[in-house]
């Protein structure tokens, strides 16, 4: 038996480095400012995904008349977010072919209803800003998040040009990083500082929404839990208050 857990412990001794290599790849991930309470940053990140992500990627889980759920009135999502369709019930697809799109990019945009669950959030936030200015690349860029990715950076003009710095460590492992060399509309260079907290707050608003829609519900569903958690403690309450006072009964 002894014999058996130490084996077991050297097993594990074994595998241990290996998991903490696999967890030490790629860039530490800034946590994502993320609450799908806020409707108004939902609504900004419709408006982002809409206008700059639904011309190649789709959401064919998600239709538009979801987006009342987010405060939108029908009239104004059919006046400033649909159009692909007129009919608000639709799917939000793009009216790219797939086999167009697979020839133009290389492969076909992935559809982005679920990213959000499958990706992660912070992910997503560091991605989307994790852009930098690549010349070896087809597009011109990469992105410290995904390296090699094959889609262009359709935002540079809101967060200007980064370039990927490399530095060594005290233990003498390589550290990547991006400076911001060229500002964009939403980012400023004041002293030789980037200052991207605009561009940042945009970025907070798509992952919050692009979170959202990877499970619409989840908005009431938490409204409901907290209703049935207070329920639950009001009803319990008089239990627990004459148990307690059985149990005090023979201490006085």
């Amino acid at each position: 038996m002894n014999k058996t857990i130490r084996q077991l412990i050297a097993a594990f001794a074994l595998v241990l480095p290996a998991f903490g290599a696999l967890a030490s790849e790629g860039p530490a991930l800034e946590k994502a400012p993320i609450n799908v309470q806020d409707t108004e940053s939902l609504q900004r990140g419709a408006q982002v995904f809409v206008n700059y992500c639904l011309s190649c990627h789709s959401a064919s889980a998600m239709r538009y008349n979801r987006l009342t759920d987010i405060g939108l009135s029908e009239d104004q999502i059919k006046s400033n977010l649909m159009f692909a369709t007129d009919k608000i019930g639709e799917q939000m697809n793009v009216a790219m072919d797939k086999k167009d799109a697979k020839a133009w990019f290389g492969a076909t945009p992935p559809d982005l209803s679920v990213i959000a669950r499958s990706r992660g959030a912070d992910y997503l936030y560091g991605y989307l800003r994790g852009f930098y200015r690549d010349d070896t690349r087809p597009t011109g860029w990469n992105n410290l998040v995904f390296d090699k990715v094959g889609m262009p950076h359709i935002l540079w003009q809101w967060q200007g040009e980064q370039v990927l710095k490399t530095e060594k460590n005290a233990a003498g492992h390589e550290e990547h990083s991006l400076e911001l060399v060229k500002a964009g509309t939403l980012t400023k260079l004041e002293n030789g500082k980037a200052n991207t907290a605009e561009f940042d707050k945009r970025m907070a608003d798509l992952t919050n929404f692009l979170v959202y829609m990877a499970e619409p519900a989840q908005v009431k569903r938490q409204q409901i839990g907290y209703v049935v958690l207070m329920y639950l403690f009001l009803l319990l309450l008089p239990f627990a208050y004459f148990l307690k006072k059985a149990y005090w009964e023979d201490v006085h």
